[in-house]
Parts: structure tokens; C-alpha cells; sequence
């Protein structure tokens, strides 16, 4: 099983009732072999464009858990479920995001460092500058 990152855009008018479109879409997901890992719902959102006479969508994202040969598959069901407006599903670099977490946080230990070395200098430019 691989990981991929899936963004949804579902119909605006959704915004109700959003939870049975989820449910649905869920469903495909498992119904493939599949499982959901986490969801983050961003939303209603203006497009850069109109997409199927709509001016806004809910945007969703899912981190899913599927077998290489379910993803065609669940291409094809999303394509053709109508509460779907657009979709793309794309495996994340799981090498550049460890590596750019492993940077984020050497630089906020040198962050840190660096706070510790300047509160000390302050106090004592602060006294060099009064006397």
C-alpha cells in the first residue's frame, strides 16, 4: 500500500450537508482496498475560474493509504460521482518533506541558540550604552 495525497473540490451547494459526500467518498476510498488516514477540510473557497458554472467549492483533502491498482479505480468512481466538481490525486515526496522537517528543526535549534546568546549580550550592551 502507498500513500497518496487526494484534493477534492465538491459542489458549493454541499456546504449544508457536506457529511454524506464525505461519507460517499470514504466509502470509495475503502470499497478499494483503501483507508483514510486524515482529513482536512479547508472549506469554502473562491476558484480561479469557473468550473462547471460554479464561482466557489468546498475544498477537502485526504491522506489515503491504497493499493497501487486501486488508484485507477478510484479515479474512475470520483470522476463520475456528482458531488465531485474536481479532483487530483498525487503521491507526496516522503523524502523531501522528512528532509525539510529534519531542516525546520535545525533551524529552530540554532533559533533557539541564538536567543540564548543574544539575551545575554543585550544586558550588556544595554549597560555599555547608559554609562
Amino acid at each position: 500500500m502507498n500513500e497518496y495525497e487526494v484534493a477534492i473540490l465538491y459542489d458549493p451547494d454541499l456546504e449544508v450537508d457536506l457529511s454524506k459526500a464525505e461519507d460517499r467518498v470514504k466509502k470509495i476510498f475503502t470499497d478499494n482496498g483503501g483507508a483514510v488516514l486524515a482529513i482536512d477540510n479547508w472549506g469554502k473557497r473562491k476558484l480561479a475560474y469557473p468550473i462547471k458554472k460554479n464561482e466557489h467549492a468546498i475544498y477537502v483533502f485526504y491522506k489515503v493509504n491504497l493499493p497501487v491498482e486501486a488508484v485507477s479505480k478510484v479515479d474512475s468512481s470520483l470522476n463520475i460521482t456528482d458531488e465531485v466538481i474536481r479532483f487530483l490525486i498525487t503521491k507526496p515526496d516522503l523524502k523531501a518533506i522528512a528532509k525539510a522537517e529534519a531542516e525546520k528543526a535545525r533551524k529552530a535549534e540554532q533559533a533557539s541558540k541564538r536567543g540564548e546568546q543574544t539575551g545575554n549580550g543585550e544586558e550588556s550592551e544595554a549597560n555599555e550604552s547608559e554609562g
